[in-house]
């Protein structure tokens, strides 16, 4: 059985490649000419898309997509819309430290229309977090915008925090959009957040003593099975809180956390550490749904049998 302190440094990878993201056969592109403006819009086919069902999220009938410029999708939706660059900075800066998801669309995209309704569903559930819509076919202003954000291609999406971008994804499906919210979220209570070596030695001193399993989920930033996988963990921690105490660390958060990963000789993300009295009792590397809660099962002391 190991302790906390006793691992070797290694380089940190990637365990198990992004999924391919949930979209149509057709992706709308956006090509800002040097003109200031011109904005032309081209479909372009993609073969072979993957085939998910989305069930996470349920979306009320009614829900309008930004097809119409200017019209708002629903009288009580949540989802701000941005018109102009000064908006758009003011709106990150009275945020503060939320989580901002902002959606650049086109009102010909049917990508755009597809996945907004799941946009203004989310904005309902998710009060932490704010939600903007810039439609960059709606003037001028709008255009100017995405080309200082650089976007080429829509539905595209950016996620922000204090101002600064630390995410962004194009043509996504709901599933993944909800996985990135939660992920990037950064606020669920069920979910105790670590951000460096000294949060992880006082969890494990709080639980030191009750018998209850720590579970430490050890990822990146940028890691596409670690958001993927991060709803499981979420729907766990709810589900099993009288037993099981849930964390999570993004090791690229700052350095403390990386030399953490270090001494934990992760080497693969994600990883998931299992911690019982102050000892590391087990460790899973990866993102498979029924083997996560097998193994939390196992190190629980219920029998699982393969």
């Amino acid at each position: 059985m190991a302790t906390v302190a006793n691992f070797s440094a290694n380089r940190i990878t990637t365990v198990i490649p992004r999924p391919t993201s949930a979209v149509s056969s057709s992706s709308s592109f956006v090509f800002f000419d040097p003109k200031p403006n011109s904005l032309i819009l081209k479909q372009s086919c993609v073969k072979n898309p993957s085939k998910r069902r989305f069930s996470a999220v349920k979306v009320k009938a009614g829900a309008a997509p930004p097809g119409k410029v200017g019209t708002p999708a629903i009288k009580d939706e949540k989802v701000q819309k941005i018109h102009s660059g000064e908006e758009f900075d003011e709106a990150l800066k009275k945020a503060k430290n939320k989580l901002v998801v902002v959606e650049f669309a086109t009102s010909k995209s049917d990508q755009s229309s597809k996945i907004y309704p799941f946009m203004v569903e989310l904005s309902r559930t998710c009060n932490d977090v704010d939600f903007l819509l810039v439609m960059g076919d709606e003037s001028e202003k709008t255009r100017e915008l995405c080309r200082r954000e650089k976007i080429e291609k829509v539905p595209h999406f950016s996620f922000y925090k204090s101002m600064e971008k630390i995410h962004e994804e194009e043509g996504i499906g709901p599933d993944q959009l909800m996985g990135d919210v939660l992920y990037y979220g950064d606020s669920h209570s069920a979910v105790v957040q670590l951000h460096g070596r000294a949060d992880v030695e006082k969890l494990i001193d709080e639980n030191r003593t009750g018998g209850k399993l720590i579970v430490l989920d050890v990822g990146l930033k940028h890691c596409g099975p670690c958001v993927k996988v991060y709803p499981t963990v979420l729907k766990l921690s709810r589900s099993m809180s009288e037993t099981v105490v849930f964390a999570r660390m993004n090791g690229d958060e700052n350095d403390s956390c990386m030399e953490f990963l270090k001494d934990m000789n992760v080497i693969e993300v994600p990883t998931f550490l299992f911690i019982r009295n102050g000892d590391i009792c087990g460790r899973y590397v990866g993102s498979g749904k029924g083997e996560l809660i097998g193994e939390i099962l196992r190190y629980s002391g219920v029998r699982v049998t393969y």
